[in-house]
């Protein structure tokens, strides 16, 4: 009896442990069918983190292979290998592995129903026949952790093609870090409890990998509070991480980096705008000259207003909002805007018809959620959708007749963000009133997204041909 030649499994398997509670997981054009990823080896990361071994169990693929009866005049299909390559040797017909019943991955988010997988610039195309994709395990693995003033976002990823990346595992949480730091400026037990277990979650996810570079980030909450780098001590003790508290410059160039494949060539102008929870950061962006691959380098003028949709909705409240408060919290950001020096760089391409407006935060994805009417959050329908300012216009107002049960109820705001969004608008309406423009792009990617790009472009993994380094 000849000797059976035993099959190696292969690992399909979703991001181990991942449980999002937040929407927003990142954002970028989808590579369809890659919602999982095998894990990548286990290993320490970038910033001394314990090396661990993933928790994940691994199961074997395409278990009814291992028949051990053959049909009449149909041998088996044998798998062996030549010189490190797999060779099929298969006298039957394929089987259609649609038929075997397997469930898909489950999805990462409790209103997303796509995994997060993100390519910064466009789909990349499937490989032409005879070329092989490097495996996941042999690719370079890039963090991004964005700790800001309402959410905890962690992103890890492998360079895919050209100025793209897949995203292998993701988490993101609602912590209201920011809570009442407008009334006291410092932060609150209750929030940073809430920031340090979010924090543990990401720790272990980034301890199960072997991270090449990974960038940790707190933007203004920590930036603004009295106790912020006591509190990113107990973060460093606690979770294993060590956080950097960046400024309000980097903080719009990284928005910027993050969002780079949605400006489209024949764009002359753009302003670029990230509502966050304790600041809003805004980039005017010239490109009427020579283009550069990044983005940020046209930046002409930025702004960081102390002010995001948290703080806004403490000192006006969120839960109740009639339209004389929405017209008060309106006025108080039109008022912040006055003191912007270069609010007037792109004047002279606000009337082209290739100038428009690229809103990256929970309020425009919201916004873009309510105008196409979802029953589920989509993120593969909102990132990248164009608005016309009449569309904007009827969902600005439609949210401001809505009461808090009402806005509770809709499945693209929901309670985590119902007494928020409202400040977010209001905002909005306050930078389409100095840039006003016909279209506006959303965008379901922001701060991870830019750090991803920016570490893989200065460590190289896309000089070869799009593949990364050894």
């Amino acid at each position: 009896m000849p000797k059976r030649l035993l099959r190696p499994s292969s690992v399909r398997a979703a991001p181990e442990g991942t449980t999002v509670e937040d929407r927003d997981t990142g954002a970028g054009a989808s590579e369809v069918g890659a919602s999982s990823a095998s894990p990548g080896p286990s290993g320490s990361g970038t910033a001394g983190w314990q090396q661990r071994r993933p928790t994940e169990p691994r199961s074997a693929d395409g278990q009814a292979g291992d028949a051990t009866h053959h049909q009449k005049g149909k041998p088996k299909k044998r798998r062996k290998r030549r010189r490190g390559r797999k060779v099929f040797a298969r006298d039957e017909a394929p089987q259609d592995n649609r038929s075997t019943g397997k469930a898909a991955a489950p999805a990462l988010e409790s209103k997303q129903q796509a995994a997060p997988v993100i390519s910064p610039v466009a789909p990349a195309p499937r490989p032409e026949q005879g070329t092989r994709r490097p495996p996941v395990h042999e690719l370079p693995v890039f963090a991004a952790l964005d700790l800001g003033t309402n959410n905890c976002r962690l992103l890890v990823a492998v360079p895919t093609r050209h100025g793209q990346f897949r995203v292998i595992d993701a988490f993101s949480r609602i912590v209201r870090l920011g809570e009442g730091l407008t009334a006291n400026g410092r932060l609150g037990q209750p929030a940073m409890d809430r920031a340090v277990e979010a924090l543990k979650i990401c720790g272990d996810k980034l301890r199960s990998r072997k991270i090449r570079k990974a960038r940790l980030i707190a933007t203004e909450a920590c930036r603004s509070a009295e106790n912020g780098v006591e509190f990113l001590e107990r973060v460093e003790r606690e979770a294993g991480l060590k956080l950097e508290i960046i400024d309000r410059q980097t903080e719009a160039r990284l928005a910027v980096s993050g969002c780079g494949s949605l400006v489209e060539r024949d764009t002359q102008g753009v302003v670029l705008f990230d509502i966050g929870g304790g600041s809003s950061e805004i980039a005017l962006i010239d490109l009427t000259g020579r283009r550069s691959p990044r983005l940020a380098n046209h930046i002409v003028s930025w702004t960081s207003l102390p002010v995001g949709v948290v703080s806004l909705a403490e000192r006006f409240g969120g839960r109740t909002v009639t339209r004389e408060i929405f017209t008060a919290m309106v006025d108080d950001v039109a008022d912040r805007l006055a003191s912007f020096d270069g609010r007037d760089r792109l004047s002279h391409l606000k009337a082209s018809p290739n100038f428009h407006l690229l809103g990256t935060s929970g309020t425009v994805t919201t916004l873009a959620g309510v105008h196409l009417d979802l029953e589920r959050y989509d993120r593969r329908r909102v990132d990248g959708l164009w608005m016309d300012r009449d569309s904007v216009d009827r969902m600005v107002e439609r949210l401001v007749g809505w009461d808090f049960q009402q806005r509770c109820a809709n499945p693209c705001i929901g309670a985590d963000r119902a007494d928020l969004v409202l400040a977010g608008c209001a905002i909005l309406e306050a930078i389409r009133a100095v840039w006003p423009s016909e279209r506006l792009r959303v965008a379901d990617r922001g701060l991870r997204e830019g750090i991803l790009s920016e570490l893989m472009a200065d460590d190289g993994v896309w000089r070869n041909d799009g593949r990364g380094r050894a």
